[in-house]
C-alpha cells in the first residue's frame, strides 16, 4: 500500500517575508524577501501536520532579476518582469536564487540544508524544471567543469540548426517597442519562449525569455531532427542529473507540451536510473496529448487543469450543474490515476476572488472531491488553507487575484499564521482557523486512508441519473473501494441545506465486494462523527441512503 501524494506549493520569496506594508513595484530593500531559513523545523512540522508529504519550492533556480549582488549582475529591466523577476526566466540552471539566502556566498549550501530539514520533517522536495525557455540574459557562472553553456557552440548565422540550443534571426536586432529605455542588446535576435518567431515581441509575449531548440524546425512545419541526439537534449539531461544528485524528490516540469515527447522518453528513464522514486509532474493543457506524455514520455503525473479544475470552477460559480463532473473523469479514458488535482496554483486566481468562488468556504466540497476522487496527487497552494485572497495591486502582477510571482511582496494569511510566535496561528481569525481545520481533515484523510491512495472509483451521481429525488444540479456522490472496504462521499455544492437520498445500486456493491454471494445489509459509519446508519440491502438499492447536507459541505461514510 502506498501513501497518497499531497503537495504543498510555496514561493520561498514570499513565504517568510514579514513586511506588512510593501509598496507596489518596490525593490527588495523596500519590500523585503523570504529566505530558505524561514522554513524552520517548526514551520515544516506544522506544514506536514496539515496533511502534506511533498513540498514544491517554487523559484529556487537562479532567474532574471533587477537586484544586484557581488559577482552576480542584475538584468536589464526591459527583460525582467517586475523587480523580483519571473521564476521561469532562468539565468543559471546550476545556481539558486540569491534573494533566498541569508549569506549569498553560501546560497547553495543553504538550499541543501533546506532539503535536509524537509526530509527530517517527513516530507520530500519538488523543484521546477523549466525546459522550454531561459532568460534572454542566460549565462551560467556555476556550471560544473566540462559542461557546455547553453548557446556556447551555436552557429548564430543559421535560424535553425538541430545542434543549436537556440533559434536565431540572423541580421536582426531585438527590439522591445514597449520599453522606452532598452539598453539590452541582442544580435542576432532569438525566438521568444512562447514561439514568437520575430525580433519585436510585445508585452503580452514571453518577451523576457528565449526558446530552447530541441531539434524541431518550428518554422518548417515543426519537422523533427532527433538523430543524432540534439545538443539541447544532452544539456538538459545534465541539468536534471545535477539536481537529482542534490537529493530532491521531484520535478514540476513547466510547459511540457512545448517540448517534444521524444525528449522526455529519452531523458526521464535515464534520471530514474539514478533515483527510481523521483517524480516527474508535467504542466500540460491539451487533453489529446495526455496519453503520449504518460505512456511514451514516461511522466508520473500531469495537470488536470482543463478537466476537473475547470469543471469544478464552473460548478462553484453556478455556471454548470454538479452532474457535469461525471464528464470530467469519463473524458480521461482511464488515465485518472495520472492526474494531479488542485484548486489553486501560481497561475490561477485565488478561490475567494470574484473570478472564482467569491468565498473560500464555498470550495470545501471541491477540495474534498479533488483530494479523494482518484488515486493521483492533490496539491494545495500556500495560503489556500487560510482563504488567502491576494487582493490589491503588487506591481508588475497588478491586481489580478493571483499571488504575484514577479514582485517582492507578502502573503497576509501566511504572516497571520506565523503570528507573534513561530507559526502558532495567533494572528488568524476564527473563520480562517476553521478553514484550516477543514483542509487538515481532508488532506489527512487523503494521505492516511489506503482506500483513497489505492482504491477504485465508482460514480454514484451517474448511477443516480434516473433518480428524481437526486439534486443533480447541486450534489455529487461517489464511493472509493479497496480490499472490500468502501468510503462513500456525498457533496453539496449549493448554498442550501439539502436532504438527499443516494441510491447505491447492486452493481456498485458487486463492484466493491467482488463477490456477489456476500452482498448484505450495510452499516454506514460517519468518518467524522459517531453517526451510524444501518440499511437493509433492499433499501439501499431501491430507496437509497438519506443524509442531511449542510451548504457547501459534505458527508463521508465508511461501509
Amino acid at each position: 500500500m502506498t501513501e497518497k501524494i499531497s503537495i504543498y506549493q510555496v514561493l520561498p520569496r514570499l513565504f517568510g517575508n514579514q513586511n506588512k506594508k510593501p509598496i507596489p513595484n518596490g525593490n527588495i530593500h523596500e519590500n523585503g524577501c523570504g529566505k530558505f531559513n524561514d522554513f524552520t523545523p517548526q514551520a515544516l512540522e506544522k506544514t506536514r501536520n496539515l496533511g502534506i508529504n511533498y513540498i514544491w519550492y517554487t523559484g529556487i533556480i537562479r532567474h532574471a532579476t533587477t537586484t544586484n549582488y557581488p559577482k552576480l549582475k542584475s538584468q536589464d529591466q526591459c527583460i525582467v518582469k517586475g523587480k523580483a523577476g519571473s521564476p521561469y526566466a532562468i539565468t543559471d540552471y546550476y545556481d539558486v536564487n540569491p534573494d533566498l539566502a541569508v549569506d549569498v556566498s553560501q546560497r547553495m549550501k543553504e538550499f541543501e540544508e533546506l532539503i535536509e530539514r524537509t526530509n527530517a520533517a517527513g516530507m520530500k522536495t519538488i523543484i521546477d524544471f523549466i525546459p522550454n525557455h531561459v532568460s534572454r540574459d542566460y549565462n551560467s557562472l556555476n556550471k560544473p567543469k566540462g559542461i557546455q553553456d547553453l548557446g556556447e557552440t551555436d552557429n548564430k548565422n543559421q535560424s535553425f540548426n538541430p545542434q543549436n540550443n537556440f533559434y536565431y534571426l540572423p541580421g536582426e536586432d531585438l527590439k522591445l517597442d514597449f520599453c522606452e529605455q532598452q539598453k539590452y542588446i541582442e544580435n542576432p535576435a532569438k525566438f521568444s519562449g512562447n514561439d514568437c518567431f520575430h525580433a519585436h515581441p510585445q508585452i503580452t509575449d514571453w518577451y523576457e525569455t528565449i526558446k530552447l531548440n530541441y531539434g524541431v524546425d518550428v518554422q518548417n512545419h515543426y519537422q523533427q531532427h532527433f538523430s543524432p541526439i540534439p545538443n539541447t537534449w544532452e544539456r538538459m539531461l545534465e541539468i536534471l542529473k545535477f539536481w537529482t544528485a542534490k537529493n530532491i524528490h521531484g520535478f514540476r516540469c513547466d510547459m511540457v507540451e512545448m517540448v517534444p515527447v521524444a525528449f522526455w522518453a529519452w531523458a526521464i528513464p535515464q534520471v530514474k536510473k539514478i533515483n527510481p522514486e523521483i517524480l516527474f509532474i508535467g504542466e500540460v493543457y491539451q487533453p489529446q496529448l495526455y496519453e503520449a506524455y504518460i505512456k511514451e514520455g514516461k511522466f508520473d503525473y500531469l495537470y488536470d487543469k482543463v478537466g476537473l479544475y475547470d469543471q469544478l470552477k464552473a460548478v462553484l460559480r453556478g455556471e454548470k450543474p454538479a452532474s457535469t463532473l461525471s464528464d470530467s473523469w469519463k473524458s480521461l479514458q482511464g488515465l485518472d490515476e495520472y492526474m494531479l488535482r488542485f484548486l489553486e496554483n501560481h497561475d490561477e486566481q485565488r478561490i475567494p476572488s470574484s473570478y472564482f468562488a467569491g468565498q473560500a468556504e464555498k470550495a470545501i466540497p471541491a477540495m474534498l472531491l479533488s483530494a479523494t476522487m482518484h488515486n493521483g496527487p492533490i496539491m494545495t497552494y500556500f495560503g489556500q488553507e487560510f482563504g488567502e485572497a491576494a487582493q490589491g495591486s503588487t506591481g508588475f502582477s497588478g491586481d489580478d487575484s493571483r499571488t504575484t510571482i514577479f514582485d517582492y511582496w507578502n502573503v497576509e494569511t501566511i504572516q497571520k499564521w506565523r503570528g507573534k510566535s513561530a507559526y502558532s496561528g495567533s494572528g488568524l481569525n476564527s473563520s480562517q482557523k476553521l478553514l484550516q481545520k477543514e483542509y487538515q481533515k481532508i488532506l489527512k484523510l487523503s494521505i492516511n486512508n489506503p482506500i483513497i491512495a489505492n482504491g477504485e472509483f465508482y460514480d454514484l451521481t451517474w448511477a443516480n441519473r434516473y433518480n428524481h429525488h437526486f439534486y443533480h444540479n447541486h450534489v455529487f456522490a461517489y464511493f472509493r473501494s479497496f480490499e472490500k472496504k468502501c468510503l462513500l462521499f456525498i457533496l453539496n455544492f449549493s448554498d442550501k441545506t439539502l436532504e438527499q437520498k443516494v441510491i447505491i445500486p447492486g452493481h456498485a456493491l458487486e463492484f466493491a465486494q467482488k463477490d456477489t454471494t456476500k452482498l448484505k445489509d450495510q452499516v454506514f459509519k460517519n468518518v467524522f462523527s459517531k453517526e451510524n446508519i444501518k440499511l437493509p440491502y433492499y433499501t439501499m438499492v431501491n430507496d437509497g441512503i438519506s443524509v442531511n447536507l449542510k451548504p457547501y459541505y459534505y458527508q463521508v461514510f465508511e461501509f
